[in-house]
């Protein structure tokens, strides 16, 4: 089965903070889990997509870029984007079907807007997810803190599904390129 590494949003300043935001909640933690799972897909030789929103810095300079202690391999794909949706008016739709993905693991930044809109437009476009649950953050709202955003999410979206696809929510220590969708079809 080929399949996809996509990183979403985890850009320098998304990620830090600037003056107007806070840091991402447990970024050190974030980090880490990111390149940990780049080294696993990189051994299970699957693709690596990373999605960088033009919202953030601007769209230009130090902050816009991928953030300096991610291990960025030289083969990974980088798709720039306006909406919230990774897919919306991106390559990515059309790269992942050009390469025949059929599943797609997916990280980063922020849990309430892109990432869950990714797990959720993925499935219904034919695409089995796996959610790596310790490898998304974001920031506390006015009503929730960071770490109740996250585990919400990781309970909504883990047996998300659109009839024939769905989601399920995984540690970045797991073997994540080993599918479990089909044990629970």
């Amino acid at each position: 089965m080929k399949q996809a590494l996509l990183i979403i949003d985890v850009q320098q300043e998304l990620v830090e903070g600037n003056n107007e935001e806070k840091s991402v909640f447990n970024k050190e933690g974030l980090l880490d889990h990111v390149n940990l799972v780049i080294d696993k897909a990189v051994e299970s030789d699957a693709l690596i997509v990373f999605i960088r929103d033009k919202d953030v810095a601007d769209g230009n300079g130090p902050g816009f870029q991928i953030h300096e202690k991610i291990k960025v391999p030289a083969t990974a794909k980088v798709f720039d984007k306006l909406a919230t949706n990774a897919f919306y008016d991106t390559p990515l739709m059309d790269f992942l079907k050009d390469n025949e993905i059929k599943h797609l693991v997916i990280m980063g930044c922020k849990t309430e807007y892109c990432v869950d809109t990714a797990v959720r437009t993925a499935t219904i476009n034919h695409f089995d997810v796996t959610l790596v649950g310790d490898g998304h953050s974001t920031t506390d709202s006015t009503i929730l803190s960071a770490q109740e955003i996250i585990n919400h999410h990781n309970d909504i979206l883990h047996g998300h599904y659109n009839v024939d696809h769905f989601s399920v929510v995984r540690s970045a220590q797991e073997d994540l390129f080993q599918p479990i969708h089909d044990n629970y079809r």
